[in-house]
């Protein structure tokens, strides 16, 4: 989804643009060049990057659960030999695609700027792995080589599977629970918004290199009504029941292990309904100050939440 409308919107402003992706490959715009590869393949990476002036990194494995290796070896050790095939084929610009959960360590985030990424503190194998990433990535930042981060919040839009289908499916069979009645006040980011702001990234690189910006619509709701929006637009009942933050903190922890052991076997092969990491994320406040990603992007978000589900409602009526 979220690549997909990074490069709508570099070609809408005439860039060449190449999508290197492991496939089924997909993009949504005609004009952009498909690749078919992963950031495992150093051999396939090289070609990629080949001719490219700027290389923006969204490739990650995004899980709640899963064996550490497989995020080491994906977001880690993908991340470094992305780095390094584009400094090799000459680019001189790279914008990595971050999160705000790379400074997130289980408490309430309220107001605060763009934390530094800690893969000590922070919490679940995803996390943790592109925490270990981002600095990789900003340690290569140089003056001919100018590296960003740009660390977009809750994207979610229309074809989001990482959050509004999931949303969608677990309230249509009644497992959607609030936490703490979904009072914990969230930021998000519709995927225009996200879209622009990295590409914003790449034309803003005098400013922007070797910093770290957190993307948001800068518009915290409670995560209760945020998950009712979605769930009305797609035409389900919202959640109606409530489970204690510290009771799903403490199941999820369970579930999550028992799940990660299940998948070793091939007994499930879909995401549990709760771990630890998705129990603190919907059951404490993270909204940012987003002054100093407006000042260094010189970019505001053009999509607010209200037409962001207006939007999602149609895609569903669709």
């Amino acid at each position: 989804m979220l690549g997909a409308a990074v490069a709508d919107a570099l070609v809408a402003k005439g860039h060449l643009v190449r999508a290197f992706q492991r496939g089924p490959l997909r993009a949504g715009a005609a004009a952009v060049e498909l690749v078919q590869g992963s950031v495992a393949d150093p051999g396939a990476v090289a070609r990629a990057v080949q001719g490219m002036d700027a290389v923006i990194h969204l490739a990650a494995k995004v899980s709640t659960t899963g064996d550490w290796a497989d995020f080491e070896a994906t977001n880690i050790t993908g991340t470094a030999t992305l780095l390094a095939a584009a400094r090799d084929a000459g680019a001189t610009d790279f914008v990595f695609v971050s999160s705000p959960s790379v400074a997130h360590f289980g408490t309430s985030i309220v107001g605060e700027g763009a934390g530094a990424a800690d893969p000590e503190r922070a919490h679940g194998h995803y996390a943790r792995s592109k925490a270990a990433a981002e600095l990789l990535a900003l340690a290569a930042d140089s003056p001919t080589f100018r590296v960003a981060a740009i660390r977009p919040h809750v994207v979610w839009g229309p074809d989001d599977t990482q959050l509004v289908e999931r949303v969608v499916e677990r309230a249509r069979a009644g497992r959607l629970p609030l936490l703490n009645r979904g009072s914990a006040l969230i930021d998000t980011t519709y995927v225009d918004n996200a879209a622009a702001a990295i590409v914003r990234g790449l034309e803003r690189m005098d400013q922007a290199h070797g910093l770290a910006l957190v993307v948001t619509n800068g518009q915290p709701r409670p995560v209760g009504e945020l998950l009712a929006g979605i769930c009305t637009a797609a035409g389900v009942a919202p959640p109606s029941f409530s489970v204690p933050g510290w009771l799903a903190r403490g199941g999820g922890a369970v579930i999550e292990n028992v799940w990660t052991a299940a998948g070793r076997r091939g007994w499930v092969h879909d995401e549990p309904p709760m771990t630890r990491f998705l129990a603190e994320q919907l059951s404490t406040a993270h909204w940012f100050d987003q002054r100093t990603t407006h000042e260094v992007l010189d970019w505001r978000p053009e999509v607010s939440i209200e037409q962001g589900l207006e939007r999602l409602a149609a895609h569903y009526r669709r």
